[in-house]
């Protein structure tokens, strides 16, 4: 699809603000972003005069689709608590599109998402990004898999404690973890030696891409000694390591930041329902960007609903973020950390048509989402005190 968004406040996040600016999408991806960019003659143009143009944003985290709203049990698809070890599962097989988080997603501004296994298993399984508005999660893929999902702290425990199995205590997290690790390193020597056929081990190949550094290991972690403990487990196997959560990372933000570790912070508007959560503050985010640490803000929807990332990235500011930081954190920094990058997060040539017109600025409460495009196609507008997602089932002609 193509469109030409003409006359916004366009801000392209990794540059500076364009007055009275165009956003020219060709065929799905951004084609030119400036004060002067000519229109090819066919092309269908939006008028953003008076209102400010931006890159949709980027969910670093969270359970849309997967976890879906109002079904209950039929909707639960988050978490397979029945092994403690599940690399091999994978997030993609499991997303309804039809889930109704996703048209929140979009009045958001929200249009990428990076959508995890929950939090109930030491490993939990593979991760995808998709786009928020789409039939399938085929025809919404952007890439997967992105990382591999893993737990420490209070939930593994609590799921396998209530099942009188390994592990029931955080020793035993650290050791599923270690073993899984330990058992992959084996499987990947065994294999590279082997001179003929080989019995493969879906599970094994998963841990072996994050070990060769292919993949991301995004570590579910809240208190400062269950992050010191994912520092210590990324130490000794030297894969990648994403801090998720983080809720007690000012606590240690020195010791984040000298490893050049990144951290997805949230989510930020729930009440301290557990210990975890005790040192839960929106002052987070903005501790961790000025230590250094390159920053991330997650809802985990649907703990806080996803339309609500930006009021976050508002908060956070409140309590001390600088506002570049907090815009880059729902949108370049995201893609950066989970390897979008070249996909999305920015309105630069090349990357995808992702664009959100906003009646003003976003980081305003006030202001909302009028009109969100995906790929340059228009899939959600505010009109006349509503809004309104277009039908991904419904083709022209």
């Amino acid at each position: 699809m193509s469109v030409a968004i003409t006359g916004g406040y366009v801000v392209p996040v990794i540059g500076e603000p364009i007055e009275n600016g165009t956003v020219l999408v060709i065929d799905g991806k951004i084609a030119a972003v400036g004060a002067s960019v000519e229109v090819p003659d066919g092309v269908p143009t939006v008028d953003a005069k008076g209102s400010w143009v931006l890159p949709g944003f980027v969910e670093a985290h969270g359970h849309i689709g997967v976890h879906e709203e109002a079904e209950g049990w039929a909707g639960q698809d988050t978490n397979e608590m029945t092994d403690p070890n599940g690399a091999r599962l994978r997030a993609l097989d499991a997303i309804n599109p039809a889930d109704m988080g996703f048209a929140d997603a979009l009045s958001g501004g929200v249009t990428t998402a990076v959508i995890k296994p929950g939090s109930g298993n030491p490993i939990g399984g593979q991760t995808v990004a998709i786009k928020c508005w789409g039939r399938t999660t085929d025809e919404m893929l952007v890439r997967e898999p992105i990382s591999v999902k893993s737990a420490l702290g209070e939930n593994p425990k609590r799921v396998y404690g209530d099942q009188k199995k390994l592990p029931s205590t955080r020793q035993g997290v650290a050791a599923v973890i270690r073993d899984a690790f330990t058992a992959a390193q084996d499987y990947v020597a065994r294999r590279d030696a082997a001179e003929g056929p080989f019995d493969r081990n879906p599970t094994h190949e998963v841990l072996a891409k994050v070990l060769s550094g292919e993949l991301p290991w995004c570590q579910h972690c809240h208190r400062a000694d269950d992050i010191a403990t994912a520092l210590r487990l990324a130490d000794e196997f030297g894969y990648r390591l994403v801090i998720n959560h983080g809720t007690e990372g000012h606590l240690v933000a020195d010791l984040i930041a000298e490893r050049g570790v990144p951290v997805i912070v949230g989510p930020l508007f729930t009440t301290r329902s557990k210990v975890e959560l005790r040192q839960r503050t929106l002052r987070t985010p903005g501790v961790l960007a000025r230590a250094g640490v390159k920053v991330a803000i997650t809802t985990d929807h649907p703990v806080i609903p996803i339309n609500f990332l930006v009021h976050q990235a508002t908060l956070a500011v409140k309590e001390g973020m600088d506002r570049t930081a907090a815009l880059e954190s729902i949108t370049t920094n995201p893609a950066a950390i989970l390897g979008l990058d070249d996909r999305v997060g920015a309105l630069k040539p090349g990357l995808d048509g992702d664009v959100v017109i906003w009646s003003g600025d976003p980081l305003d409460v006030m202001s909302r989402a009028t009109k969100v495009f995906v790929s340059g196609r228009e899939v959600y507008s505010y009109e006349d005190g509503e809004g309104k997602v277009a039908d991904p089932f419904y083709r022209e002609g």
